[in-house]
């Protein structure tokens, strides 16, 4: 018989942890963003909208949290090459080369994504990273 790997998982338990933390870190700065959470394959397993977040940031949050586990990377290292003068990334599949999504990583395991919108890319990114707190 073949050998299986065996696989960390997010659970909707812990997605809503990480969700609860990045919320916290928008309230505390007066900012409203919606917050995905995908599993390892990019699919949405938690989604919150604040009150106030501008209706985009539905999509742009899933597509940045889509993102970071497709590339293995954070958004903010995509939107730092375009910076950089490498605009050949815009033409990747599924590339969002805007701060705010961040692959979630345990025991050097890829489990996921946390994807942020609402506000400027860089309160993006602290309001993801803050989400990510609760693993450390």
């Amino acid at each position: 018989m073949p050998q299986l790997a065996i696989k960390k998982a997010l659970t909707l338990e812990a997605a809503k942890q990480i969700a609860a933390a990045a919320e916290e870190e928008a309230k505390k700065n007066n900012w409203t963003m919606v917050i995905a959470i995908v599993d390892d394959g990019g699919h949405l397993i938690y989604l919150e909208r604040m009150d106030g977040t501008q209706i985009a940031s539905v999509m742009v949050a899933q597509e940045k949290a889509a993102c970071a586990i497709r590339f293995k990377r954070p958004t903010k290292a995509l939107e730092e090459a375009v910076a950089g003068g490498r605009i050949v990334v815009m033409k990747l599949a599924g590339a969002v080369p805007v701060e705010g999504g961040i692959p979630i990583v345990v025991d050097g395991q890829f489990v996921g994504a946390i994807g942020v919108s609402g506000g400027t890319s860089p309160q993006d990114g602290v309001v993801a990273a803050a989400g990510l707190a609760v693993f450390a």
